[in-house]
């Protein structure tokens, strides 16, 4: 069965820093592509961040210098570490996985930035 947990969202003031982390299990984060979305209240979920397999990285352009997707395989987790955060970052944070053309999903994690 997979699993994505997230963690590491809270409140942070405008400029601040927040890492969130997705831990998988049931899958091989190393051999999936992985992704960060977001979804603020009343809007679609867009694309963040997203990691493939390959190592191939690419962000949306709203965080393009500020946001930064990694992976750790010894703990089966992808990272997003997010700096001069914005009061328009604000939002509930997914996870993703794509493991042979399905896609799974966390629960998400509430990120608030205030100023």
């Amino acid at each position: 069965q997979v699993q994505l947990v997230e963690s590491g969202g809270g409140l942070v003031q405008v400029g601040g820093s927040l890492r969130l982390s997705c831990r998988g299990s049931g899958i091989i984060v190393r051999f999936s592509h992985m992704g960060w979305f977001r979804q603020a209240p009343g809007k679609q979920r867009d694309l963040v961040a997203r990691i493939t397999s390959g190592g191939i990285i690419d962000y949306a352009d709203s965080v393009k210098g500020r946001f930064t997707i990694s992976r750790d395989s010894a703990a089966n987790t992808v990272y997003l570490q997010m700096t001069d955060l914005k009061p328009e970052d604000t939002s509930v944070y997914y996870c993703s996985a794509n493991v042979r053309n399905y896609d799974y999903w966390g629960q998400g994690t509430q990120v608030t930035v205030s100023s």
